[in-house]
């Protein structure tokens, strides 16, 4: 059996390190070939052999580390959603609660610490928000311990628990201590305040990490919830899960399509703006195909279910935003390694910082000021921040992607995007509409008599030629009622044909039975061949009818595109299996001066390969199957899809929309965005590096400052706040 890969919601994990934690466990199961854990998702990307292991031995060993693991794939999201919104009201109430209990924690032992057994009073305002706020704490630190691990939740824990149970002691038994030569001293108001400001931060964290997962929130929404199913009893209401291949169901206008699928009955306007960015309604009638989350504007549809569920376009492109939010990039595995070891190595740290000022301090306070000094090291350093650092800019940065219509793989491909310096354009579906159209004509008999027989007997072949100037003159064909008599394709030569009692031809020139034209007629023919564009002829015994010239339409896109990539340095050059003359003026066209005419699929990818021998970093944009070497050799292979094709992309980028100035934007966002990692790292980096020594006590011997350990829980909480704000600024960009 082949392996199986997907996205699972973890639940209770409570920073960097946790996703760490649930990385490792799961990466050493047998059956699993690999798990990458996002914290700022609270996802695990997972790739399993179903053979060996089970989502529900997964989720048992996930849960025996102290978390858990959503596995039931239709009630995932709302078990994900349902979990968030008790964890959220769970921690706006110990907020609440620790600042209700904090404040005069904070007021009585800064204004009354002298007043005789005033201690007791601050123990009972203490106990609240150790037992009810802070309670988490302890009890996920307590599930480390067992696991022989360690999270931030430690450190919180450590610290407080230390300055609490210090300060009982002291309160409980003050005669034992000042035979010691120690005066009673109690720290409950660090303790609480502590809690409250790790918890604010908590908070302000989860509304930030809440809006990373907008653009993903955004496209889940897309999907209805219900559909009219159509019955042999009648139609009836039901949850698109019930749905089936083979159902039919009734789309009104208004509505959005539940399923992709084909329209058996009906006509309307199909907005598909949300899939792929074409602003103009769709013509769908009946053999037409529409997709999920697509909204019906006009007439009523039938329309049969050809996928369903996660079987959808949309459901694809969800599942690609997913992965590619929910992959690494790069630039995180330091980051990663860091983190890892970071909460042992700060614990070991605290320990030394405690015995360092025990042996060295020189005043009364000896055990006071190592005790602080020791939590305040437990408490200002933050993995959180190193921990989110990549990941939040990733989940804004492919999130805004997705919503512009660009799907991006992973985090690898968001990285490299930014890189190139050398864009490959293929030209058929590229800078090109991909399909001929008619683009001019010249008639030299009257069009209205003639259009119809041509338009209908074009309608009989596959040409493409056939097909375009069978679209071109359509209406003629549907307004007159007529039969063709005779009809014969000829090889290399055309089709010939007979309409109430006249032979007519369509092909080359040399097929026309008299083909001499005027000067100004050869000079025009002339003009079209220049341009690269493919000229019919239409005729009967008597001479010709009409010249007909068809090309493949230039994107109104394309010129600014390549304009918009010059302007971010990037090299622009063109790849065609068309012959020079085509491939020139559509160079000129747009803009481009270096292209290669009649290349075959592996002169393309030597063509690429040459690119990156010269130090380039190249992308290949294509659409065709020609181009599938190419696009392999590429550092980054970009694809060009529309409508169901989506789906089956395998390229590291996929433009949804036909407008190429999402290249430059691609590479914009992804510039944008590596710009915002690597600030992001440069801050969490600097904050631990700086403010731990500080901590510490290095600036004692200097001007006898030390840290507090309550400012110290704020500058710990404003650190992972910080670089998750910083990572929105993408969505306004």
């Amino acid at each position: 059996m082949s392996m199986i890969k997907c996205v699972l919601p973890v639940l209770e994990m409570s920073c960097a390190v946790c996703a760490n934690n649930v990385e490792t466990t799961v990466k050493n199961l047998r059956g699993v070939q690999s798990a990458v854990v996002n914290f700022a998702t609270e996802d695990l990307l997972l790739t399993y052999d179903p053979a060996i292991i089970t989502l529900e031995e997964i989720a048992a060993a996930v849960e025996a580390a102290g978390y858990g693991l959503v596995v039931g794939e239709e009630e995932k999201e709302k078990q994900r959603e349902a979990a968030a919104t008790r964890h959220f009201k769970s921690l706006r109430n110990r907020v609440v609660v620790a600042w209700l209990f904090a404040l005069p924690l904070m007021a009585v032992s800064m204004g009354c610490m002298h007043t005789p057994h005033i201690e007791w009073l601050l123990l009972a305002l203490t106990l609240p928000v150790i037992l009810y706020s802070g309670r988490d704490f302890y009890v996920h630190a307590w599930k480390q311990l067992c696991q022989r691990t360690a999270n931030m939740d430690t450190l919180v824990a450590l610290s407080t628990g230390v300055a609490f149970l210090f300060s009982l002691a002291m309160t409980l038994f003050p005669q034992y201590w000042k035979s010691q030569g120690i005066a009673p001293q109690v720290y409950y108001d660090a303790a609480g305040m502590i809690i409250a400001f790790v918890l604010t931060g908590k908070l302000m964290e989860e509304r930030a990490k809440h809006n990373t997962s907008a653009a993903l929130k955004s496209l889940m929404g897309l999907q209805p919830q219900t559909a009219m199913k159509i019955t042999a009893d009648g139609m009836c209401e039901v949850n698109i899960a019930t749905l089936k291949t083979g159902d039919r169901i009734l789309v009104r206008p208004g509505e959005k399509v539940a399923v992709d699928g084909r329209v058996v009955e009906g006509e309307s306007y199909v907005d598909e703006s949300m899939i792929n960015g074409e602003p103009i309604p769709a013509d769908k009638t009946t053999g037409d195909t529409v997709m999920a989350g697509t909204i019906n504007r006009d007439g009523v549809l039938t329309v049969e279910a050809q996928a369903v569920g996660a079987q959808t376009v949309l459901a694809h492109i969800v599942r690609r935003v997913q992965e590619a939010q929910g992959s690494k990039a790069p630039a995180q595995r330091l980051a990663d390694r860091v983190s890892r070891r970071f909460v042992p190595a700060i614990i070991i740290l605290a320990c030394l910082t405690f015995v360092g000022w025990q042996c060295f301090y020189p005043g009364d306070n000896r055990l006071a000021h190592s005790l602080l000094t020791a939590i305040s090291v437990l408490v200002i350093a933050c993995p959180c921040a190193l921990g989110l650092a990549t990941p939040t800019a990733l989940m804004v940065g492919i999130g805004k992607a997705a919503g512009e219509h660009i799907l991006i793989k992973d985090a690898v491909a968001l990285e490299k995007m930014g890189q190139i310096d050398g864009m490959v354009l293929d030209k058929t579906g590229t800078l090109t509409q991909g399909r001929p159209e008619v683009v001019d004509a010249v008639w030299l008999r009257p069009e209205e008599r003639y259009a119809a027989p041509l338009a209908r007997a074009e309608e009989q072949s596959q040409h493409p030629l056939a097909q375009a100037i069978a679209a071109h003159w359509s209406s003629h064909a549907r307004e007159k009622t007529f039969a063709i008599e005779r009809y014969e394709q000829l090889s290399g030569k055309g089709i010939e044909f007979e309409v109430q009692g006249e032979t007519l031809r369509i092909g080359n020139r040399a097929f026309m039975t008299a083909s001499s034209l005027s000067p100004d007629l050869e000079t025009k023919i002339a003009s079209w061949q220049a341009e690269g564009k493919s000229i019919v002829f239409y005729g009967n015994r008597e001479g010709v009818i009409a010249i007909i010239a068809i090309a493949d339409k230039i994107k109104e896109s394309s010129h600014e595109a390549i304009a918009r990539l010059r302007k971010l340095g990037i090299e622009v050059y063109m790849l065609t299996g068309d012959d020079t003359a085509t491939a020139t003026s559509v160079a000129q066209a747009v803009g481009i001066t270096r292209f290669r005419a009649n290349a075959l699929p592996q002169e393309k990818e030597d063509f690429v390969r040459s690119l990156q021998s010269g130090g380039k970093t190249v992308a290949m944009v294509g659409d065709g199957i020609n181009d599938s070497q190419a696009l392999a050799q590429a550092d980054v292979s970009i694809a060009m899809g529309q409508g169901t094709d989506i789906a089956m992309q395998v390229a590291m980028v996929t433009l949804i929309s036909s407008d190429l100035r999402l290249l430059s934007r691609a590479v914009l966002l992804s510039r944008r965005t590596m710009r915002i990692v690597r600030e992001n790292l440069f801050w969490a980096f600097v904050y631990n590096v700086v403010c731990i020594p500080v901590a510490a006590g290095v600036l004692f011997p200097i001007n006898g400052w030390l840290l507090n350990p309550m400012w110290a829980s704020a500058a710990m909480a404003f650190s992972s706040v910080s670089v998750v704000l910083n990572s929105l600024r993408l969505k306004w960009k």
